[in-house]
């Protein structure tokens, strides 16, 4: 009994082990929402102290908890925010309630460790009340939606930092291979010639789209509905804490964060994720079709159709030796298709909010976090490892190009379209090149067909 100290909350008595910064409500739900093994992402941790932190500062300066009180509520954030009883934030990430638990626990971890600050001892909330004064002039229904915003915020920044190392890969690929032409093609089947560079700009280009979709993105996640409290009204709030909430929560967290418009809506509606996630999940798409690009070009290395080399980066089998497969490729359209499966749950869970709240930000906050962090740790790996090593074969190249048949589409305005069809015909049945094919039927001088058909002329 000695190692216990005995909470109650609204449903009775609970023992708490007496050196936990946690207490019962938190420990209800840790048994109750035995889920994933995992808990609350360390991001969201970070953004609900700071915003408990905020709401310190700002209570404070209204005069609406005691300054002791709100004074040792902030230097217990600020240890937390230092990295300290990170183990007490037992809760797990998919939950029910809203979000009602993570609140919970933060406001007990934060009360428990004010209460020691100011000598007291660990569940005695008559120093430091974990809704009282902790949860002053909030709601789970504000908190834990702005918390999960400001996670996002900084995630996606994180990633962005990684699309921004991989544009410049690209465009440093695409000035190193700007003079290698290779057999552009469309539908799997020879088209015409296109340069290395070109291709590893439009790559580039591509990416600096989803770059500017992540700004957009950035600046949809920064709205909270902090001041709102229950369901927008405000409800419990003092006017200058709605006020002031968010502005503090600015300065404290050094992001660019902005009160919502409609604190109703924004308390209710959670399309702004689905459109976020939507932007994800094109950045997703982006990496995997350029993935399958180089696992296509890379293939071979003597039957396919080896155009480039990709790092050897381990075996590539148990049974064949000297197989080495494009491992960075594959994980990469791995980590998009689950960024696409992740989307899907963002999306049902935003529509299946009822009146004013909607319960299932739970789930949206695990499946958005693993999005960005599996995308962001994905792209670090992509550039390391593949792009940065990639290599071109020149060679193997130019006899992909001199055997083409696609070049004869260079011939269309000379000799129109029917007579080059009928000549690239002829040329694969006979399996010549087409320049041999139009100087066997002396349709044009060999110098003059030279000049038409340079690879160079046709990029």
């Amino acid at each position: 009994m000695n190692n216990f100290r005995q909470e109650f909350d609204s449903l009775g008595m609970k023992e708490v082990p007496i050196d936990a910064y946690y207490g019962v409500q938190s420990l209800r739900a840790a048994e109750n929402f035995k889920i994933t093994g995992s808990r609350v992402h360390p991001e969201i941790i970070k953004s609900i102290v700071e915003i408990k932190k905020a709401a310190a500062q700002t209570n404070k300066d209204a005069g609406l908890i005691d300054k002791n009180i709100a004074e040792a509520i902030i230097k217990a954030c600020d240890e937390i925010l230092e990295g300290k009883f990170a183990e007490n934030f037992i809760v797990d990430c998919i939950q029910g309630g809203a979000g009602t638990s993570l609140n919970m626990n933060a406001n007990e971890v934060v009360a428990n460790r004010a209460i020691e600050i100011l000598g007291g001892n660990k569940g005695d909330y008559s120093v430091v009340h974990p809704n009282d004064h902790v949860n002053c002039g909030q709601s789970t229904n504000d908190v834990y939606p702005s918390s999960g915003r400001i996670a996002t915020v900084r995630l996606i920044n994180k990633t962005y930092e990684q699309l921004e190392n991989l544009y410049s890969a690209l465009i440093k690929k695409a000035e190193e291979f700007k003079d290698i032409i290779k057999m552009g093609r469309t539908e799997m089947q020879d088209a015409v010639p296109i340069s290395f560079g070109q291709v590893f700009n439009a790559y580039a280009s591509a990416i600096m789209r989803d770059m500017k979709r992540f700004k957009l993105a950035e600046e949809e996640m920064s709205k909270l509905n902090m001041g709102g409290t229950a369901v927008g009204t405000g409800i419990n709030a003092d006017e200058q804490y709605i006020k002031n909430i968010v502005p503090n929560l600015a300065r404290i967290t050094k992001l660019n964060l902005v009160q919502a418009d409609d604190l109703i809506d924004a308390t209710q509606n959670l399309d702004a994720f689905v459109y976020v996630s939507g932007i994800i999940k094109s950045c997703a798409a982006t990496m995997s079709k350029i993935s399958n690009d180089l696992r296509l070009m890379s293939s071979g290395p003597r039957t396919g159709f080896s155009e480039i080399n990709l790092a050897p980066k381990q075996n590539g089998s148990s049974i064949m030796p000297g197989k080495v497969n494009p491992v960075i490729p594959e994980v990469m359209n791995q980590i998009s298709f689950n960024v696409i499966g992740n989307d899907t749950t963002i999306t049902y869970a935003a529509e299946a909010g009822q009146l004013e709240l909607n319960a299932f930000e739970p789930i949206i906050f695990r499946s958005l976090f693993e999005s960005l962090d599996t995308l962001c740790n994905g792209i670090k790996i992509f550039i390391k490892d593949c792009i940065c090593d990639l290599t071109v074969n020149s060679s193997q190249c130019k006899t992909n190009l001199d055997k083409s048949i696609g070049i004869v589409t260079a011939l269309c305005p000379y000799i129109g379209y029917a007579k080059s069809s009928s000549l690239a015909k002829k040329a694969l049945k006979e399996q010549k090149s087409i320049k041999e094919v139009v100087i066997a039927e002396n349709i044009m001088s060999a110098e003059e067909l030279d000049k038409i058909l340079d690879p160079n002329n046709m990029i």
